[in-house]
């Protein structure tokens, strides 16, 4: 059995989330206050004690890992030559947006959506265009025929996908991707599947990677993958890019080098392999965790804050919470609530489309932090209701 209940103290420890005040207490940023694996620890400190970090790459064991890892949780065996390593699914991202579309093209996006994206779109001269998930007060569907429209734009050459979606906790469907793909095999709009929060899943099947799909479907396919929100490990910058037409991989293994992003610290590669090796059990336990921790919050919620609403999530230890019974201004709901309690949420209007009416709440962490957090939240609430 792992600890998921013992407290670590990051706070003056150049912790972003945890860089508040005494009173404050943080659950916005998707960061868990969990242990690291004792695996992967161990892995780390094998490599320290090497005691030189040179020049670094990757081989076929980290590929296999990855490989296997898939195979494994996600009932698919990505080929390992359709692999490449980089420093982050972020940076990597970024990169393909330069490498793949041109400047003043449109990107397209399913907002509320994880709000980087809109970073490395209008950074680099691309326009957002996006195709608002609908929500019908219970959860979020795909606007289809809006989706086509907007693939069929001339200027429209490419599309973030968010699979399984943050922040909504969406996983999407086998048949909704295959949907998505067939709009832009038809309309020549090339899509990268960000899959960061593809093994924190709470159905039984779990999620369908992208590139799954019937081989004629991806061949304008990219898939980003990482260990670090499963394990905790985002500071390592380690990510595997999974792009199985020969051409497209090609661009976009330039684009990589040329962005100079293409090359593992000391620790990302052996910490990786531990964990894709060696995680399983983990992450079994902490989806239980987290499973417990949903359940809580949305009982509490229900029994004690009934004027919001967690909305039903599927994937992610980040729970979307609909607060437009109160206010059509989550910003300054959040900003309220974190100056009246010391409760630190993200407002979601940050990630556009309907956002404005939600709060994003991560429940990545110990009990103890999540009654706490619940607390404040039903104080912050009647708090700004009065």
């Amino acid at each position: 059995m792992y600890d998921f209940e013992k407290t670590i103290d990051r706070r003056k420890t150049d912790s972003i989330k945890w860089d508040i005040k005494e009173n404050e207490l943080p659950m916005w940023v998707a960061d868990m206050d969990f242990q690291v694996a004792p695996e992967i620890i161990d892995a780390i400190k094998q490599k320290a004690d090497q005691k030189v970090f040179g020049y670094e790459r990757p081989h076929e064991d980290y590929f296999n890992a990855v490989a296997d890892w898939y195979e494994k949780e996600h009932h698919f065996r990505p080929k390992t030559e359709w692999m490449l390593f980089c420093t982050g699914v972020v940076p990597s991202i970024s990169s393909m947006v330069r490498r793949l579309s041109n400047v003043g093209d449109n990107v397209l996006v399913q907002a509320p959506v994880y709000n980087v994206f809109y970073n490395s779109i209008v950074n680099n001269g691309r326009h957002v265009l996006s195709n608002d998930l609908k929500f019908d007060g219970e959860g979020y569907q795909i606007d289809f025929k809006d989706l086509e429209e907007k693939m069929a734009e001339p200027l429209t050459t490419m599309m973030i996908l968010c699979n399984p979606h943050n922040p909504v906790g969406k996983i999407w469907s086998k048949a909704e991707l295959t949907k998505i793909a067939e709009l832009a095999k038809k309309h020549h709009v090339i899509i990268i599947s960000d899959e960061i929060h593809g093994d924190i899943t709470f159905t039984e099947y779990g999620y369908t990677t992208m590139v799954s799909l019937p081989e004629d479907l991806i061949q304008n396919v990219v898939v980003s993958v990482s260990p670090s929100k499963t394990f905790n490990v985002a500071a390592m910058h380690a990510a595997t890019v999974i792009v199985p037409n020969e051409n497209l991989r090609n661009i976009v293994d330039r684009g990589i080098n040329s962005d100079e992003l293409g090359e593992p610290n000391s620790f990302a590669i052996p910490a990786s392999i531990a964990a894709y090796t060696q995680g399983h059990k983990w992450l079994a336990e902490l989806k239980e965790k987290l499973t417990s921790n949903r359940e809580l919050v949305e009982d509490f919620v229900k029994e004690n804050i009934p004027e919001v609403k967690v909305i039903k999530s599927e994937a992610t230890y980040l729970l979307w919470i609909d607060c437009q019974n109160i206010t059509d201004d989550s910003g300054e709901l959040q900003k309220f609530i974190r100056e009246d309690t010391g409760l630190y949420l993200n407002a979601g209007n940050v990630y556009r489309g309907d956002g404005n009416k939600f709060l994003r709440m991560n429940i990545a962490c110990p009990t103890d932090n999540v009654r706490d957090g619940l607390d404040r939240l039903q104080k912050g609430i009647k708090d700004f209701q009065e």
